[in-house]
C-alpha cells in the first residue's frame, strides 16, 4: 500500500501526523481544492531511525507547504536488509518500489542507508538503486538524495568517487552560500545543518562533472550541489532533516557499542553542538572510559545539553530550504 500523508484530506496513519496537523489540515481545507503536489519519500535509513525519519520529512513538508497541498508517498527498497519488525511496518504502510510509476510524482527525496560495505558497489542495493536513479531522472522533475543516497547517486550517474574521511563527520556546522539558486531564498543569515557521514565528495570532482556547489559547510566541505538535465537533482551531503536530538542519538549509540567492546575507538562527540560544559564533561568521561571502559559506565555519562540557538537555527534552516524547494515544484505545477 502506498502510506498517504495528506494537509488537506485525511491521513491515513496518524503514526506519521505531526503534532497539531489536524488544525492544519482544517486549515488547508478551507484553501480549495487545488492539485497537490505530489512526492515520493524513498526511506532506507537503518532500522532504528525508520520512523524517525517518516516524521522529520513529513514535518519538514508540512512546514514548507505553505499554501500549497503536499501529498507524500512513502516506498522503500525491498534490497535493503530489514529486521523482521522493520519489515513488518514496511509492508504494512509502504508501496515497493515497483508501484512508482503508477503514482504521478512531481518530486522525489530518497535517503541514504546503513553502511554495510566499504564500496557502494557492494551494497545490496545497488543494482535496484541504480535503476532508482535512472528512474527519478526520466520521471520526476526534481530529487532530493540525502547523504550516503547522493554519493551513490553521483558515482552511478557521473562515475563520481566518494572519498573516506579520516575520521567520522558530526556536528552542526555553519554553512556559506556559493551561488545565486532559487533553492537558497531567503536562507536565515544563520544557516546551520547538521552532517553526520564518514566519506566525502571533493567540490572540484563534482564542478569537473558538471554539478553546481551551492553551499558549503565550513569544517565539512561541500553542503548542497545540483545538476540539472531532464530532472532537477539537489544533493544534500548533510542533513537538514535532522531533528536537534539526532546527532545526540547516535552519539549515544555509538559510546554505547565502545563501551560493549563493539568498536575499537571512543567516539568523538559531535563538533559545534553540546554546550561548553557539556563538553568539557564528556572529554573527563572519554578519558576514563578509554583508560578502564566497561557496559556499565553508560550510567555514568553526564547530563547532555545542546548549545543556545541550536534548536532554532537548525529548524529554521531546513524549513527554508524544503520550503524553497516545494515552491520551484509548485511553480511547474
Amino acid at each position: 500500500m502506498t502510506l498517504l500523508f495528506d494537509n488537506a484530506d485525511p491521513i491515513a496513519s496518524p503514526a506519521l501526523a505531526p503534532a497539531g496537523v489536524g488544525d492544519e489540515r482544517r486549515r488547508r481545507g478551507r484553501l480549495g481544492h487545488r492539485k497537490p503536489i505530489e512526492i515520493g519519500l524513498v526511506n532506507n535509513m537503518g532500522d532504528a531511525a525508520l520512523r524517525a525519519t517518516e516524521r522529520q520529512f513529513a514535518r519538514l513538508l508540512r512546514d514548507g507547504a505553505g499554501t500549497q497541498r503536499v501529498r507524500l508517498h512513502c516506498f522503500a527498497l525491498r534490497s535493503v536488509p530489514r529486521s523482521p519488525t522493520a519489515r513488518h511496518r514496511i509492508d504494512s504502510l509502504y508501496s515497493d518500489i515497483a508501484d512508482l510509476g503508477r503514482v504521478r510524482l512531481d518530486g522525489l527525496i530518497v535517503t541514504g542507508a546503513e553502511p554495510r560495505t566499504a564500496a557502494l558497489r557492494d551494497e545490496p542495493y545497488w543494482d535496484e538503486f541504480r535503476r532508482l536513479v535512472d528512474w527519478a531522472e526520466a520521471n520526476t522533475r526534481s530529487t532530493i538524495w540525502s547523504c550516503l543516497a547522493a554519493h551513490a547517486a553521483v558515482l552511478h550517474l557521473d562515475g563520481i568517487e566518494r572519498r573516506r574521511l579520516p575520521r567520522k563527520c558530526s556536528g552542526v556546522y555553519a554553512i556559506e552560500k556559493l551561488q545565486q539558486d532559487p533553492m537558497l531564498d531567503d536562507l536565515p543569515s544563520t544557516m546551520r545543518v547538521s552532517h553526520s557521514r564518514l566519506n566525502d565528495l571533493d567540490a572540484d570532482d563534482l564542478s569537473a562533472a558538471g554539478y553546481d556547489v551551492l553551499t558549503q559547510a565550513t569544517g565539512a566541505s561541500v553542503d548542497v550541489f545540483k545538476r540539472d538535465g531532464r530532472s532537477r537533482m539537489v544533493f544534500f551531503q548533510g542533513h537538514p532533516e535532522y531533528d536537534a536530538a539526532t546527532l545526540q542519538r547516535e552519539f549515544l549509540r555509538d559510546i554505547g557499542r565502545y563501551l560493549a567492546g563493539e568498536r575499537d575507538d571512543c567516539p568523538a562527540a559531535p563538533e559545534n553542538y553540546f554546550c561548553a560544559e557539556t563538553e568539557l564533561r564528556l572529554a573527563a568521561f572519554c578519558d576514563r572510559a578509554r583508560a578502564d571502559r566497561k557496559p556499565e559506565m553508560i550510567a555514568e555519562l553526564p547530563p547532555l545539553a545542546l548549545r543556545p540557538g541550536l534548536v532554532a537555527a537548525l529548524e529554521a534552516s531546513a524549513a527554508a530550504l524544503f520550503s524553497n524547494w516545494l515552491s520551484l515544484l509548485a511553480a511547474e505545477h
